[in-house]
């Protein structure tokens, strides 16, 4: 199907679907963002102001649909009981293997996702395969450096896809990035985490970044020698917080107010990414999902800031909601402690 066409059918897709949600969603003037806990994969669920819904990623296969369930626990807590948008960043087992059992049990509007497979290994054409076959039927979609997924009330633009990347986002003026000289080349990945979606959340002064698993080549791709994306407030952390990606240039120059890593107990979380991440200008707190036990005390973050000590655990989950000035809180739904964080 020519590009131009799949984009046409996205839009009247998005068209049958927003009225409805815009009617029984929310009536609350907040964007809501979960980072659910997929035991060291990501589910990122994003509900707008008016109820439209964004999920980016479905995390694992199996374990009696435990994924799935602990996405539609998110969904009643915010109000929604079907997903618009499923943004999937790539096709490894823990970002698009939860599909199958999510279908079981949630509505979907549509999938978005960068196009064919790209990496030749054998679970991946597995991982691939179980995806087109559990969305036949469903609207799908490609996106691509620079398109908009379209939720009232939110802009959501895709910075990179497919190994591609944006030069300038609408109403962003690129800046020389003076981290990048001290940068070291970095070698170019193969895998399908160098083709993640990458995308930029902007409701009102509020800005969010989720970058999928984007690895170290890719990000100082998009970051260098100019950074179009300027500073966010909440970074989700590239890859889980693994040392294959989260580079000082990238993380400096994105500048986060705050940051959620989604690592699981015994996956990511590593003392390099940590190290970077807690190190860069300006972060206020670095929360995570899990603590990471294959780490030291040095390298997690206070308990209050951790969802899950143990692995293992119930699934406890971080819960953002953010306000158009900027301002935003989050909470540890473990403990139910909030820390505010004032607009800038």
């Amino acid at each position: 199907m020519p590009i131009a066409h799949a984009v046409l059918l996205c839009a009247l897709a998005l068209m049958a679907i927003v009225p409805l949600q815009a009617q029984a969603g929310s009536r609350a003037k907040h964007l809501l963002i979960d980072s659910i806990d997929v035991e060291g994969g990501q589910a990122t669920l994003l509900v707008a102001p008016g109820g439209g819904s964004l999920l980016v990623d479905t995390g694992w296969p199996g374990n009696n649909g435990r994924d799935a369930l602990r996405i539609q626990d998110a969904m009643k807590d915010a109000g929604i009981t079907k997903i618009d948008h499923v943004l999937i960043t790539h096709y490894h087992t823990d970002h698009v293997g939860g599909v199958t059992n999510l279908l079981e049990r949630i509505p979907v509007g549509e999938f978005l996702d960068h196009g064919e497979n790209r990496e030749d290994s054998e679970i991946t054409r597995q991982d691939y395969a179980a995806y087109l076959k559990a969305i036949a039927g469903k609207p799908r979609c490609t996106v691509h450096p620079g398109d908009a997924i379209t939720i009232p009330g939110l802009s959501i633009t895709v910075l990179a896809a497919d190994g591609q990347h944006i030069t300038q986002v609408p109403g962003i003026r690129p800046v020389p990035n003076p981290y990048c000289p001290a940068e070291p080349a970095w070698p170019v990945d193969s895998s399908e985490n160098a083709r993640s979606v990458g995308i930029l959340v902007r409701f009102g002064k509020f800005r969010f970044l989720d970058m999928g698993d984007l690895t170290k080549a890719k990000e100082i791709a998009l970051v260098c020698p100019s950074n179009p994306i300027g500073t966010v407030d909440l970074y989700l952390v590239n890859h889980h917080g693994m040392n294959l990606s989260n580079t000082k240039a990238f993380v400096d120059a994105i500048h986060p107010r705050v940051a959620i890593m989604n690592n699981g107990a015994h996956k990511a979380g590593s003392p390099e990414a940590w190290q970077t991440v807690h190190d860069s200008p300006g972060l206020a707190d670095l929360w995570m999902l899990h603590t990471a036990e294959g780490s030291d005390a040095a390298h997690n973050s206070p308990a209050p800031l951790i969802a899950n000590l143990k692995g293992g655990s119930d699934g406890a989950y971080l819960k953002v909601v953010a306000s158009a000035d900027g301002s935003f809180s989050v909470t540890n739904t473990r403990s139910g402690q909030t820390r505010q964080y004032p607009a800038n």
